[in-house]
């Protein structure tokens, strides 16, 4: 039997760019005023007339080689079922050792000291649910699986669709993938 590999699949030509992802992740995961676990980047390319616009949905990448996680004196980051990336709130001392290797700047210290970041709303997912994000998003740009399981929704994106992936050039192999 394969171990689960938890991903993340955004299709970047349905996103619209409506935040119901980040208002959805604030409520579910009680993230503090001014602080958000996942956002909208907002990209163009080129030079008129010949132009391109991308709209994106990001968040930490979960990455399988994580450098927030080698990186901890603590052992506070870590990785969790199915390869997540969590952060121990207790073992945290807030040093920001994680939030310097982040290449994709998905960290922040919580107002009470520990660092925080995505969970792939694990907490959801462990009840047979999709992450609040994925949940509400109303252009179906979210998708989420498991990117071991060929069958997995994820998988058969990634096959069927030209993808990326943000920083490949750092060697973290993130779970995160954009379809172009």
């Amino acid at each position: 039997m394969k171990k689960i590999r938890y991903g993340m699949v955004v299709d970047t030509r349905r996103c619209v760019g409506c935040k119901a992802c980040v208002f959805a992740c604030k409520s579910e995961n009680k993230v503090p005023e001014g602080f958000c676990r996942d956002w909208i980047v907002e990209e163009v390319r080129g030079f008129f007339p010949d132009l391109k616009a991308e709209i994106r949905s990001e968040r930490c990448n979960h990455c399988s080689k994580a450098p927030c996680v080698s990186n901890c004196p603590t052992g506070a980051s870590h990785f969790a079922e199915g390869g997540v990336v969590l952060v121990n709130h207790n073992k945290c001392t807030g040093c920001k050792a994680c939030m310097a290797a982040c290449p994709y700047d998905a960290r922040y210290v919580h107002p009470e000291g520990y660092i925080d970041k995505c969970t792939f709303c694990l907490h959801r997912v462990k009840e047979g649910k999709d992450p609040a994000c994925v949940s509400v998003c109303p252009t179906k740009t979210l998708h989420f699986g498991d990117l071991n399981d060929p069958d997995s929704e994820v998988s058969r994106l990634l096959k069927t669709r030209e993808w990326k992936v943000n920083a490949p050039e750092t060697g973290c192999e993130p779970n995160v993938y954009f379809l172009v």
